[in-house]
């Protein structure tokens, strides 16, 4: 007996010294092959500096292979250099400091311009409009410049001063006016307030350093307005600071929970976030909205209510973000490499990542199939499932842009739509409130004959499917037999912008009433303003007005 023991001692003393051997092997050869590399890319640099045709740009050239690289890792993995450190900083803080105002190109008078003032913001204070054509920042023309670049240049420390030159369509006047640079620090809740039937509403577009305190605030404030039931609106959200998400769900869960965990190959990756502090309800109904755009933060908040069954989960399938930043990692020179460090586990113990980054043959993606997913269970014993972002308990689809009112809002380059909201604004001094502004059939109307005296054109996607499919008919031989059937659909999916227009109208109407109200009343009655529309919010108010409904969609289902 004694002699079996002490061979089998032996045999796993044998095993542990070829194992740490073959570990060992490993590591010399990985750190062999790090070295090696990192001498031949040194030494190709070397000589392009020294014979290459022309004089190399030092940060242009290595800056390009350090963006190659990074590429074949995934996304979030970035390189910022000393000169793009402060858009790093405005990123995790969600402040900046210039005038205050989101600028885009007009592709009609191929100018940048301004296209929404913030509220209380010096842009907004020193009069600017929307449309208001950008001419020149102090001594430097802006006219032949991208938006990109006039954004920077608007960009500077708080406190310093500039001119701008602007030129106002409607007046077709020039002015300059002096604007005072302020920290700029983006609303990270545009809108919040009640809803009918005492539903409370809380629209969140980040979650910047200190939105936790905002949403805290809010939230209270909706209680004593006599809210029962909160719709929290996280759709559009691309997330930002973990803690601040645990922070907001603390709110209506108990304190000491561990709602995520990070785990990374080091070990300082490794971090369980606990809710810290007592809850403000631990009852009330919540409701969370959530899309394809809803993504990290955002879903690690939407995923631990549900996981914990503290609240629907409505809308659609989220991004899939369940990667971990580290995102000031500081290099020589003042530069900063954001790096994805660890993956993050929500409460049932689920990672939601959606895409598997290969890090081989140059890098590439892959999504997690729905067949590879694993199921977890929430704590009332719901299945839900890894991979694939967050999947709502119920789901409802949003209303789809028509393909006219894309094109309308984003690619026509007639820019009637645009031209038509400058000239409204012009016209009106005031407008009704943002809840009940509305545009008259005869305004409508007006800006229908102005689209079709614009010359405004777009490409009807039935139009070019028909084309594809006559092509192919052709090709196989079945056109002739099916001639009169297809020429028939051609003509009823002829181009008529008139009818488009008019078959399309509730939706083109709300966009420009959309446009025209954010020009009054800024992002706060532009979202207030869409609530009127939205079908997943009514969805939201209806569950949350049938209690018993609500506590069936999270009861878990019988095994059958």
């Amino acid at each position: 007996m004694r002699k079996r023991i002490m061979t089998i001692a032996l045999a796993c003393m044998t095993m542990l010294t070829v194992g740490a051997q073959e570990s060992g092997k490993k590591s010399k050869d990985h750190n062999f092959e790090v070295a090696k590399n990192l001498d031949i890319f040194n030494n190709i640099y070397k000589n392009l500096d020294l014979m290459y045709v022309d004089t190399l740009n030092a940060a242009e050239v290595i800056g390009t292979g350090i963006n190659a690289m990074l590429r074949s890792l995934d996304p979030y993995t970035e390189y910022y250099p000393e000169e793009n450190t402060k858009d790093l900083k405005m990123m995790l803080t969600g402040k900046y400091a210039g005038m205050g105002a989101l600028i885009r190109y007009n592709q009609k008078l191929k100018r940048v311009i301004v296209d929404e003032p913030y509220e209380g913001m010096p842009a907004a204070e020193a009069g600017l409009r929307k449309g208001d054509i950008i001419l020149s920042i102090d001594d430097s023309v802006m006219t032949d410049k991208n938006v990109s670049h006039v954004s920077s240049c608007l960009r500077g420390d708080a406190g310093t001063s500039f001119i701008l030159k602007i030129k106002r369509p409607s007046t077709d006047k020039t002015m300059d006016i002096k604007i005072t640079r302020k920290s700029i620090k983006l609303p990270e809740i545009p809108y919040y307030g009640m809803r009918p039937g005492r539903i409370g509403y809380i629209n969140l577009n980040g979650f910047p350093e200190g939105c936790a305190r905002e949403m805290r605030r809010a939230f209270i404030d909706l209680k004593k307005q006599g809210a029962k039931g909160l719709v929290l609106d996280l759709r559009g959200n691309g997330g930002g600071s973990l803690q601040e998400a645990v922070d907001i769900i603390n709110m209506w869960v108990p304190r000491g929970l561990t709602l995520v965990e990070t785990r990374g190959k080091l070990r300082q990756s490794d971090h369980k976030y606990k809710t810290r502090l007592e809850p403000v309800d631990t009852v009330m109904p919540i409701v969370v909205l959530v899309n394809g755009e809803t993504a990290s933060a955002s879903e690690i908040t939407a995923g631990s209510l549900q996981d914990l069954d503290r609240g629907v989960v409505m809308g659609t399938r989220t991004y899939g973000k369940g990667l971990v930043q580290s995102p000031m990692i500081e290099l020589p020179y003042n530069a900063n490499l954001k790096m994805t460090t660890a993956k993050y586990y929500i409460p049932s113990g689920r990672c939601i990542q959606a895409i598997n980054y290969k890090h081989s043959d140059g890098g590439y993606r892959e999504r997690i199939a729905d067949s590879l997913t694993h199921v977890f269970h929430t704590r009332a014993g719901r299945e839900v499932r890894d991979g694939g972002g967050i999947k709502p308990d119920m789901e409802i689809a949003a209303d789809t842009l028509p393909n006219i009112a894309i094109y309308l809002d984003r690619i026509d380059s007639t820019e009637v739509m645009l031209d038509y909201v400058i000239d409204y604004i012009s016209a009106h001094p005031t407008i009704a409130p943002a809840s009940e502004f509305h545009l008259t059939d005869a305004e409508f109307d007006d800006f229908k004959q102005r689209v079709q005296k614009s010359g405004f054109t777009y490409d009807p996607m039935s139009g070019k499917k028909l084309e594809e499919l006559v092509k192919l008919a052709r090709f196989e031989g079945y056109y002739d037999d099916a001639s009169a059937e297809f020429e028939a659909l051609k003509e009823k999916l002829k181009h008529d912008v008139a009818r488009d227009l008019e078959r399309n109208k509730d939706i083109i109407r709300q966009m420009l009433e959309q446009d025209i109200i954010s020009a009054y009343y800024y992002q706060a009655g532009a979202v207030e303003a869409a609530l009127n529309d939205d079908k997943q919010l009514k969805e939201a108010e209806r569950l949350l007005n049938d209690p018993k409904e609500y506590a069936k969609v999270l009861t878990p289902a019988k095994s059958k």
